[in-house]
């Protein structure tokens, strides 16, 4: 791994800074490196406040899009609340369909089949819509490149408000209204909303209407968090706030879905990344191995013993998707090898037989092996289609769009994206996915990075950083948890692989007379010669707490080890 040591900020800065907040220079240091300056900036960091969410009537077309609603409800139309099945639209429909049935009753929600249906909005969908009389569909979370779906929907007798948070095509679906803080022409003040943050925002703005203030709309914020988590939009601005107290609500007063499945884990407080990784790959479950009604089912039960059923039933799904996902994971790195790709820049796998649920996760797994820029492709119907990730630094839905002749249909984020392609363009498409890679990445980006925002002592660890520390929370992208380095590092001699596979390094770390630390290091097992020797060393790692028999202590989870 290449170490990347942040440039520390201006030393009258930092130092005005910390005599401002009464802090010393190294928290002073941690907020400059997030461009906090000044005494209200830092108290809005940690102090995030509900009344700090924008106007939701800044961002374009949503006075159409509740004027629409509202003729809906007053004509008594019925709505179908329409969203992908990954977590991001399953939250976004849960949210917005629980929000309208609480003084509406004719609406129901629609999420597409992975497998017979697609990504986004779907032919069928419409005609769903049109033969059972649903006159508007709200589309979330998708519908922002959906321009002939939209159109063929219009001669249909369909309207549609979408609410999107991907990046637009040159042309704007002709919706009723199109809710996408992304698109030029949309002056809203925040870009990086995830899908159900739009859907939030078109409730907010719904229930402006109605008289209710944001307080009426915390129970929902539960949702909102747990999408802002699984589909790592930048926890910066309004994503902060809402993250903050949608956290709030999961650790308090949880909704009966969530409620159900946190008893399948035993969890007590839930982080930001306890909500990634154990909330949302069950959510997701549903719909990768069976159907995402599943869980906009488990999302909106208000009877908690039938939210435990649902939990169970997702509970399976889960264990499903992590048999799937290792089997196919050994099966692409067992193809990696055969083909020989040595001195290539991208991976590009494909079997027919693979599960195109879990094919996202195999690319990502992928990437922890073999870190280049990922396509995992399966057969989907008459087409071959692929989960694409990324590395650090490198835009791969850019390097898609370069590919675009070879495409049927594309779409996706900087670091995740999904396409579609015929299996006569495969090859073709393989080749130009690999030229145009090569030629526009950055060698360095196929080492993995670890950037370390300060060099410490062991002695600067102390109850009252840590407690600061915590309050940087929740983390993510445009926030990440801070990352430290300290040097002349020695094991104290019972250092040891651990885990059921030895992978994993568990030593106790001092530095001179300083109190002792164990360190964890995931995956760092091959670096025991390096920590145990007996030479001193240096280590770049995060700060945390370990829970155990109901005892709490400070550890360091390292990142990596150098000598």
């Amino acid at each position: 791994m290449r170490w990347t040591l942040y440039p520390k900020p201006d030393p009258q800065k930092t130092t005005d800074l910390a005599n401002s907040l009464g802090v010393d220079t190294l928290i002073a240091t941690l907020l400059m490196q997030r461009g906090i300056e000044n005494f209200d900036q830092a108290k809005r960091f940690f102090r995030p406040s509900l009344k700090e969410l924008h106007d939701p009537f800044l961002m374009r077309d949503m006075d159409l899009a509740v004027k629409r609603i509202e003729e809906a409800v007053t004509n008594n139309e019925n709505i179908l609340v329409y969203g992908d099945y990954d977590v991001d639209g399953t939250t976004s429909v849960a949210l917005v369909s629980s929000y309208l049935k609480t003084y509406y009753p004719h609406v129901h929600t629609y999420i597409p089949d992975r497998y017979d249906e697609g990504y986004g909005i779907s032919y069928k969908g419409i005609d769903f819509a049109a033969d059972n009389d649903f006159s508007l569909i709200i589309a979330l979370d998708c519908g922002i490149k959906a321009i002939d779906k939209v159109a063929y929907a219009s001669k249909k007798g369909v309207d549609f408000i979408i609410c999107d948070h991907h990046r637009p095509g040159l042309e704007i679906p002709e919706a009723i209204a199109v809710l996408d803080p992304k698109r030029d022409d949309c002056e809203y003040p925040y870009k990086e909303l995830c899908g159900c943050g739009v859907g939030f925002k078109l409730v907010q703005a719904l229930s402006e209407k109605r008289g209710l203030t944001i307080d009426d709309l915390l129970l929902y914020l539960d949702l909102v968090a747990t999408a802002i988590g699984a589909d790592i939009v930048p926890i910066t601005g309004e994503n902060r706030i809402l993250a903050h107290y949608g956290l709030k609500i999961i650790n308090s007063n949880p909704r009966n879905g969530f409620k159900a499945i946190l008893e399948q884990v035993k969890k007590e407080i839930l982080t930001i990344t306890d909500v990634v990784f154990i909330i949302a790959p069950r959510i997701n479950a549903a719909g990768r191995m069976k159907h995402g009604n599943y869980a906009v089912t488990l999302l909106t039960e208000t009877d908690s013993k039938l939210a435990t059923q649902y939990a169970l039933e997702i509970e399976r799904f889960n264990s499903d998707r992590k048999e799937a996902d290792k089997r196919i994971t050994s099966e692409a790195l067992d193809q990696i090898i055969t083909q020989n790709e040595k001195g290539r820049k991208t991976t590009v796998v494909y079997s027919e037989n693979w599960h195109k649920g879990v094919i996202g996760i195999v690319a990502s797994r992928l990437i922890e092996t073999y870190y280049r820029p990922t396509l995992v492709f399966t057969k989907s119907g008459e087409k071959l289609a692929a989960s694409a990730r990324s590395v650090k630094g490198f835009d791969v839905y850019n390097a898609l769009e370069a590919c675009s002749e070879h495409i049927e249909q594309f779409g996706g984020h900087m670091y995740a994206a999904g396409l579609t392609l015929f299996e006569q363009n495969y090859e073709r498409f393989k080749a130009a996915f690999e030229k145009v890679v090569s030629e526009t990445i950055d060698s360095k980006l196929l080492t993995p990075e670890v950037g370390i925002n300060t060099e410490i002592n062991l002695a600067d660890i102390t109850p009252q950083f840590f407690r600061i520390l915590k309050q940087f929370a929740p983390f993510g992208p445009g926030n990440m948890t801070p990352v430290f380095m300290s040097r002349n590092l020695t094991e104290t001699g019972w250092g040891k692989c651990v885990g059921e596979d030895k992978t994993h390094l568990r030593i106790t770390i001092k530095q001179g007379n300083s109190q002792q630390y164990v360190g964890i290091g995931f995956g760092l097992g091959d670096k025991k010669e390096i920590a145990c020797g007996g030479a001193g060393f240096k280590a770049a790692y995060v700060i945390d707490e370990n829970h155990w028999q109901g005892n709490v202590s400070l550890q360091l989870r390292l990142k990596d080890i150098k000598p």
